[in-house]
């Protein structure tokens, strides 16, 4: 008989708001293993019960993380699976995990991580906007001049960007993506997967216009139109390049900020920038 030496972190979605959505294999790992990390066990009880999980659970959340990492490495080191769970979709994205991954995996233990659900995939697909590139930021922290700095680094993504906020921010929030981006088309996302799931596929412009469109209950999932690269000839170019070179730019800087202004792609404007 052959003896198991070292335990396994599994990574498990949950449903973001339907039963429904939990995946046989989940079940059967849940059950499976061990203990199971949940960040709230008292939501993550109702779950276990309904499925019949009788697995012990101890609380994991990100206000404890760090502090269970030893927790989790004991386990695994005797033997034992491990399971980790959020109240709702794939830890890691935008709920606790990677500091515990990170250090399981330098500990060389294996980490699977079960497919299943999490809130972007479906708003994305659902949103009408391209889907075959984007860039998931999730929530940002509420500190204004850090958001504000992050959105302007983003205004010039061709790719399609997907946020998370929650309702008492999303208002706020609306007008300044309008302030960064400029008037783009969006699809905003809530209580997906639940009774009440809607969509609104609108424009910046027309949702900070109307904001009582938007009923504020549960998070949201927002879809932003990516940045449309502007089509300059080269005599535009030069027109811009030069007046930031008459502000008293080096010629690396002026191409730096055209480039960021208008989607021109560096190359093609550092070869005229060397003409001037």
């Amino acid at each position: 008989m052959k003896i198991k030496t070292k335990g396994k972190l599994y990574i498990v979605p949950t449903p973001i708001g339907n039963l429904g959505d939990m995946t046989f294999r989940a079940v059967e790992t849940l059950k499976a293993v061990t203990m199971i990390g949940a960040e709230d066990t008292r939501t993550s009880g109702k779950l276990l019960k309904y499925y019949e999980i009788d697995t012990p659970m101890f609380s994991y959340h990100k206000f404890n993380e760090r502090s269970r990492v030893d927790k989790v490495l004991d386990l695994l080191g005797n033997g034992e699976d491990v399971a980790i769970i959020t109240d709702a979709g794939t830890p890691g994205i935008s709920d606790p995990s990677s500091i515990l991954i990170s250090e399981v995996l330098k500990k060389d233990f294996d980490v699977e991580t079960l497919p299943g659900a999490t809130a972007f995939v479906p708003a994305i697909v659902s949103s009408g906007l391209n889907c075959n590139r984007f860039h998931f930021i999730g929530f940002i922290a509420d500190k204004e001049k850090n958001k504000i700095e992050l959105l302007d680094d983003l205004k010039n993504e061709k790719s399609t960007l997907i946020f998370y906020e929650s309702p008492h921010r999303l208002h706020k929030f609306l007008n300044q993506l309008l302030e960064a981006f400029g008037n783009r088309k969006i699809a905003i996302g809530r209580e997906l997967s639940k009774l009440h799931e809607t969509y609104y596929r609108t424009t910046l412009k027309k949702v900070t216009h109307s904001p009582e469109m938007i009923t504020l209950k549960g998070e949201f999932v927002i879809v932003v139109e990516g940045a449309i690269a502007v089509d300059m000839n080269d005599e535009e170019i030069c027109d811009l390049l030069k007046k930031e070179l008459d502000d008293g730019k080096s010629k690396k800087a002026a191409v730096k900020i055209v480039c960021e202004n208008t989607g021109v792609k560096r190359n093609r404007a550092y070869e005229l920038a060397l003409k001037l």
